[in-house]
């Protein structure tokens, strides 16, 4: 029998958890758009630059009720960031794992999401895995992406420094309130 081939921009999850089935692929990484925004203004994804990314169905079985639909979804991408200290491009490996349970409508998926920590979303004959894949590494981006030793230190302009002998001492103003004091 011929394998099925599946859509991953039109996935039927459903089908794909009653077949335990597998899908996997490469897509380029200028394609994620939102993703690619957060790329360094001097580093945007090269052509070469790719997204694997796999998905994996599953049935679990629920005792006295219906078996539970579950999508276990794996990426990785390697994109430039802007570090935080030095403002020059940074590699960051993004790496996602992420396992969703579906439900049939957006009432039982609040339901089950206000109870227990398992990430919910509803049932469709047409999941788009490359917006969930954009989506799950967007989430994994680093809040503050930076070197571990920058190979440039970021130089203040010369008018931009403080002149140290111009200011007067702050604390010189409370060391003389302090000797105007009674005891």
């Amino acid at each position: 029998m011929k394998p099925r081939t599946r859509d991953p921009l039109r996935l039927d999850v459903e089908s794909l958890a009653k077949e335990g089935g597998r899908l996997e692929g490469r897509w380029p990484l200028a394609g994620f758009e939102r993703l690619a925004q957060s790329a360094h203004a001097e580093a945007r994804p090269a052509a070469s630059d790719e997204v694997a990314w796999q998905a994996e169905g599953e049935l679990r079985p629920v005792r006295g009720g219906a078996p539970e639909v579950w999508l276990h979804v794996q990426a990785q991408a390697r994109i430039r960031l802007e570090c935080q200290r030095c403002l020059q491009p940074v590699a960051a490996s993004l790496a996602v794992q992420r396992s969703f349970r579906f439900v049939d409508d957006e009432a039982t998926a609040a339901e089950i999401d206000a109870d227990c920590e398992d990430d919910v979303l509803v049932l469709t004959r047409s999941l788009n895995m490359h917006e969930l894949v954009e989506d799950e590494l967007i989430l994994g981006l680093p809040l503050v992406p930076m070197h571990e030793t920058c190979p440039q230190p970021l130089v203040a302009p010369a008018d931009e420094l403080p002149a140290t002998e111009d200011r007067p001492n702050p604390f010189a103003a409370l060391a003389a309130l302090k000797r105007k004091e009674p005891h």
